[in-house]
This record gives structure tokens, sequence and C-alpha cells, in this order.
């Protein structure tokens, strides 16, 4: 039933952001029309093809000889999202080659521990990360949560960039592939975990997105976590599925609403799915992300595998996300 509502409740938020972004579009689009006529005209004595036999419509002549020049080229798409991750989970971009990126993020309580624990503040986890940039297509990263002792890496490669102009592709795509490594001791009862590769679990996700505009861009991630020990006594399977939803809507040039839902298809007895909201401040060098989510961990697996707070009972986390960037090694060319 819950699950339901939480459904219900992420259709509404993507129908509401998508009907501001559709708006925001199409003034958007009015304005830069009416900033390439005013540009074009200026300069209609050096842009215009005096081999071609003049119209009555310069404009009209004017267009096509821009059309032409962009099919000539391929322009990429860029700022998808405005950070590697979008709340809790990975976006679709990556950090540019030679490019070190430190990240640290926190989660605090519940709301619903009230004014005593002061609405959760009194208790924090936080995982303190860096990644780095390879090469534009490859990047690497590794972290470590106080959640559980965890200690993750993961690779990140983008395998496809939307693009128009000479190569016109309509979506971004990249594989993901993390570990984790929980190292938390475990109580003399728990004698299932035998090996130190029973700790492990891994995930591998395929992140599919679009920038539908300046203002609003979209994103599905089918996930597979996979687990090492399944114990108590293989009661549960290694392999779990899910799809992860995420959405970013700009409100001004610095600040985004962003959304994260991962819906599961497999699931482990005593979980919920993981719902968050968030909004990106961008501050020079600096992203800020404030959310919320009903998430304590900050991995794949605890994340969409082990979340067990519900937004319905006020179990509802606030944190925030610090991303710098720092350029370790500067490129010599641009490309992807």
């Amino acid at each position: 039933m819950f699950n339901h509502k939480k459904n219900i409740i992420f259709t509404i938020l993507i129908f509401t952001i998508s009907l501001i972004q559709i708006s925001a579009k199409a003034q958007d689009k009015k304005g830069k029309k009416e900033s390439e006529k005013k540009s074009t005209l200026s300069k209609q004595t050096t842009t215009v093809d005096t081999t071609v036999k003049p119209s009555g419509d310069l404009f009209a002549e004017l267009d096509k000889q821009n059309v032409s020049g962009k099919q000539s080229e391929t322009d990429l798409t860029t700022a998808t999202f405005k950070t590697t991750r979008l709340i809790n989970g990975h976006s679709i971009e990556n950090v540019a080659k030679g490019v070190l990126d430190v990240k640290i993020s926190h989660r605090f309580g519940t709301l619903n521990e009230g004014a005593y624990a002061i609405w959760g503040l009194d208790a924090a986890t936080m995982r303190m990360g860096v990644d780095y940039g390879i090469t534009n297509r490859l990047m690497v990263g590794i972290g470590r949560s106080e959640y559980q002792k965890t200690y993750d890496g993961f690779f990140k490669y983008r395998m496809l960039r939307q693009s128009t102009g000479k190569v016109n592709m309509p979506i971004s795509v990249s594989y993901v592939a993390s570990m984790h490594w929980k190292t938390i001791h475990f109580d003399a009862t728990q004698n299932d975990i035998i090996h130190y590769t029973d700790r492990l679990t891994y995930a591998h996700q395929l992140i599919i997105a679009r920038k539908m505009s300046d203002y609003f861009s979209l994103q599905v991630v089918p996930t597979l976590v996979h687990y090492n020990n399944s114990a108590p006594l293989n009661k549960y399977p290694n392999d779990y599925y899910s799809i992860g939803i995420g959405a970013r809507q700009r409100i001004t040039k610095r600040v985004n609403l962003t959304a994260e839902y991962y819906p599961r298809i497999t699931k482990l007895d005593g979980y919920v799915n993981s719902f968050s909201l968030g909004v990106d401040i961008e501050t020079g060098g600096h992203v800020f992300q404030l959310n919320f989510s009903n998430s304590t961990g900050i991995n794949e697996r605890a994340v969409i595998n082990e979340t067990l707070d519900t937004w319905e009972d006020g179990g509802i986390h606030f944190g925030f996300n610090i991303a710098r960037v720092f350029t370790i090694k500067k490129a010599k060319k641009l490309g992807w």
C-alpha cells in the first residue's frame, strides 16, 4: 500500500515538473529565436552566400545556411545534471580527464525523533570519497561510509553521449560497476559470515539519460545488486533487481530541484523503496546539495536494497552533499 502511494506521489511530481519545464522551454525557444534573428540581421552582409540566387525571404536564406553549418559539426550536450551524484545514486555525469572531485555526504537522524533529538540532528552518518577522471569517458572513485563501516569503489564508463548536428544521438548512456565491503564487527551469533568475501556486494547499473531542455533532465537506471552471501540458510537470492528514476528541474541559473526513486523488482523482506528529494546550489567550484531521504546509507547496496525508514511515518533523513573539484592535469583538448 505504501509503495503504491509513493508511486503515485512520484508520478505526480514528475508530471508537475514536466509541465513547468515545457513552459520554460517555450519561453527559452522564443527568446533564442528573437536573439538569432537580430544577430543574423546585423551580420547579413558577411553571412549571406552571394553565389545563391536572392529570394524574397532573407531570414529563410540565413536559416538554411545556419542549418547547413550546424549539420557539419557535432554539438555535445552538457550539464544534464549538476554533479556526478544525483542525490544518493550516480547521475549520468562524469568528471573530466585530470579532474579530482572530493565529495562529503552527511545524513542526519530521522525527523520523527522529535525535539528531544532536534529532529534527527543529534545523530549523523557520513561518507567521504574522491573521484578522478582518467579520461573524459572513464572515471573511478573510492569512499568510506560510517554506516556499517563500509568501503566502496566504482568505475563509470560513458558509452554514448547526447548530441546534435553531424552525430545526432538522442540519449546519453553510461555503465557503472561498484563494490561494497562491509567491515562492521558481527557478534558471535552471526556465524553465517565465514569468509571476508561474505561481506562483499556488487552493483551493476546502466544509466540512460536525456536532457529534455535547459530546464529539465530525466534518467532511468536499471540496476543489479549482487550479494556474495545469501545467508541465513540460503533463504534469499544472491541477485536483486531494481529500476531507478531520477529527474532535475532548473529553477534559476544556479539552483535546481532534484528527485530520485528506486522501486525494487526483487525485494529483501523488511525493507522499503528509497525515495529522495533535493536542492542543488552551484557556488563557483562547489556544488552544495540539500536533500531529504528515507535512506540512511550512502552506497548502492544500502540505498537500493536496505532502506528501513518510511516517509509515511516521518522516517525522513535531512542531509547534504558537498562536491569540490580540483584540476590535477589540464586537458590538452576538449572531447568526450
